[in-house]
C-alpha cells in the first residue's frame, strides 16, 4: 500500500502527461466512471457531503485499522474529484488521513481549473473526510 505521499505525488506525474486542461479533464471523468460504485444503502442524506454543488454521498468505513471511503456524485467533474481524493486517503489509517498534507490539488493546477463552487466542493470532500479520521481515531483512544 502507497503512502498519503507516495499516492500524491503519483497523482501529480500522472498529470504531468498531459498537454491541456481539457485532457486533465477528461481524465478526471474517466476516473470517475472507474470509481467503485457505493452501496445504494448509503446514499442517504447523512452521507451528503454539505457545501457541494452537486450531490455528493461519502461512506467511511473502518476495516484492518484502516479507513475505507466509498463514494458517487451525480456530476461527473465532481465524482471524479471525489475518486481523486478517494484514490489519495482510502485504504490509509485514521491518524495518518487526519495529519495528511494535501497538496497535489495545488501541484496539478486543479484549484485554479475549477469553478469557485467546484473548489469549495472539493474541499468541503477533504474537509468531510478528515473529520471521519479525526472521529474513528478519537473512538480508538476511547477503546
Amino acid at each position: 500500500m502507497m503512502t498519503i505521499k507516495e499516492q500524491q505525488d503519483r497523482i501529480i506525474e500522472d498529470f504531468e502527461v498531459f498537454g491541456d486542461w481539457m485532457e486533465k479533464y477528461e481524465y478526471i471523468i474517466q476516473l470517475g466512471k472507474d470509481l467503485p460504485l457505493i452501496d445504494p444503502k448509503y446514499k442517504t442524506d447523512d452521507n451528503l457531503i454539505r457545501g457541494c454543488q452537486s450531490k455528493v454521498w461519502l461512506h467511511a468505513e473502518l476495516a484492518d485499522g484502516k479507513l475505507v471511503f466509498t463514494a458517487d456524485s451525480d456530476a461527473v467533474i465532481t465524482k471524479g474529484l471525489v475518486g481523486l481524493v478517494i484514490q489519495v486517503l482510502s485504504g490509509q489509517t485514521p491518524k495518518d488521513i487526519a495529519e495528511a498534507d494535501i497538496y497535489f490539488i495545488d501541484a496539478i493546477g486543479l484549484t485554479s481549473h475549477l469553478s469557485p463552487t467546484r473548489s469549495n466542493g472539493l474541499l468541503s470532500m477533504l474537509k468531510q473526510i478528515k473529520l471521519y479520521a479525526i472521529g474513528y481515531q478519537a473512538k480508538s483512544l476511547q477503546n
